[in-house]
């Protein structure tokens, strides 16, 4: 057995093809002791990295043609209604493994470990007789013993690398390796900062749509160029994907799943409980299976996707998992999964405190902001320590000056109220807050009532975890 030599810098130097399978189920009676190949479908999850999924152009966008990530959705079902419930990379991506919420899974801030004693995906998977592994980001992949990936070379595995350089032949290579079908994650860095990847040629700064809750300046035009760019190297990569388990004969009976992550690294999106960076996308293609070319305003959130692997991989539902299986959702015999998705946001480590909890229907979110009294503060953003001015963020800031719609932004951005209430049909950007309105005060008690339950039941003390954690 080759052993896994670890990574240094930005490359992984090693790979590990040990199969760590702990037995904590037994496997199928009809996987044991059956030399031929199982027919169970192979599952490939391809993954973005801080993707502002409104930019796909089968989610609405207009900046670009994703024509690779478009033709999956020609070919199975998009999600129009997935969240995640921190809007962050470390939380989502233990919550998509473990079928967790954050504070249950114990990293309900950006960095920190999860609990060691859980288990995750690579468990549950390996238990029903599916290999398990990962290409790519891999930094919450820690401990193993809770993480029981098999590492595959190929991806790039450090999100803030200026390159992303990737190679196939690994990937292809664990496809066809076993009897046993596998389940494979694809983690790509793109469009994650520091926009260095892509071609920039393709984009026309001054023809760009920005979104509206963003600030029109320069520097903002100049930085969401690279910003699409590696929303183009994120496309090709799927089509790379895609086009290989055509070649190797694999794409009649392989699920793939593309997933958005959470928002872009621009104010008010990664970081923050607002639609801009708590929605995602989820397209699922399963020839046979999921009905092509349709699309589901069903509410699934990431802590969803590991009880439903399960589900269409033939075990039984875990037991204490906060996430459901939406296997009647993609299979047809159902159009709703969950009635409400939650949201929470702890902003040590990324900066000052500023706890936020959130909840929202299939129309309306409410979001608390349980430290109002405070200014909202982002250190990626809106470093302290460098007021060069070249910056996203304070190019908005000088414009505010004198340009009353600037300010407006700025300002929501900076100071928020107690209590946030927004018709997200008619306002999908939420720039009205409907707090104060009389005519929403039952409905706005209801969903305080039930974001109240959730943080109870999940143990949530709500602003006293938003510390700092002693090492």
């Amino acid at each position: 057995m080759k052993k896994f030599i670890s990574f240094t810098g930005r490359y992984i130097i090693g790979i590990s093809t040990v199969l760590t399978l702990l037995s904590f189920r037994s496997i199928p009676e009809n996987n044991v002791g059956n030399k031929q190949k199982d027919q169970r479908p192979n599952i490939v999850i391809i993954m973005a990295d801080d993707l502002d999924s409104r930019q796909l152009s089968c989610y609405g966008g207009q900046n670009l043609k994703t024509a690779n990530i478009d033709k999956l959705a020609a070919q199975g079902l998009k999600f129009n209604n997935i969240y995640a419930s921190e809007a962050m990379c470390v939380p989502t991506r233990a919550s998509l493994f473990t079928g967790l919420y954050p504070v249950r899974h114990g990293s309900y801030q950006n960095h920190k470990p999860v609990y060691d004693n859980l288990k995750s995906v690579g468990h549950y998977l390996a238990d029903l007789g599916y290999r398990v592994g990962l290409t790519g980001k891999d930094h919450v992949t820690k401990p193993k013993t809770v993480f029981p990936f098999d590492i595959i070379e190929g991806f790039e595995p450090n999100c803030v690398s200026p390159t992303d350089e990737y190679s196939l032949d690994a990937v292809k290579k664990y496809m066809a390796a076993d009897q046993k079908p596998y389940c494979l994650f694809v983690m790509s860095i793109n469009p994650h900062t520091p926009w260095t990847s892509g071609d920039t040629t393709e984009f026309e700064p001054d023809k760009l749509k920005l979104p509206a809750d963003w600030i029109d300046t320069p520097i903002t035009r100049r930085q969401y160029v690279k910003y699409l760019a590696e929303i183009r190297r994120l496309d090709n990569q799927v089509g790379d994907i895609t086009r290989l388990l055509a070649e190797t004969g694999q794409d009649k009976n392989t699920i793939v799943i593309f997933l958005g992550e959470q928002g872009a690294q621009f104010p008010g999106a990664k970081w923050n409980l607002w639609d801009s960076g708590q929605k995602s996308s989820m397209i699922v293609k399963w020839p046979g299976k999921v009905k092509e070319a349709t699309e589901t305003g069903a509410i699934v959130q990431y802590e969803d996707i590991t009880p439903t692997l399960i589900d269409l991989a033939g075990g039984k539902a875990i037991a204490g998992l906060d996430g459901k299986t939406f296997l009647p959702v993609l299979t047809g015999k159902s159009k709703t999964a969950r009635s409400y998705a939650y949201g929470i946001h702890n902003n040590i480590p990324e900066g000052d405190p500023y706890p936020i909890r959130s909840i929202r229907d299939n129309r309306y979110k409410l979001i608390m902001n349980l430290l109002p009294d405070k200014e909202y503060y982002n250190r990626f953003m809106m470093t302290r320590e460098r007021k060069d001015r070249n910056t996203v963020w304070f190019s908005w800031v000088d414009k505010a000056v004198d340009d009353p719609n600037a300010k407006k932004i700025t300002s929501r951005f900076v100071n928020r109220p107690a209590v946030e209430f927004y018709d997200l049909q008619k306002d999908p950007f939420e720039l009205h807050n409907l707090a104060n309105d009389p005519a929403q005060a039952q409905l706005i008690d209801k969903l305080k009532k039930e974001l109240n339950a959730w943080m109870k039941q999940q143990g949530d003390a709500g602003a006293p975890i938003d510390i700092a954690i002693k090492k």
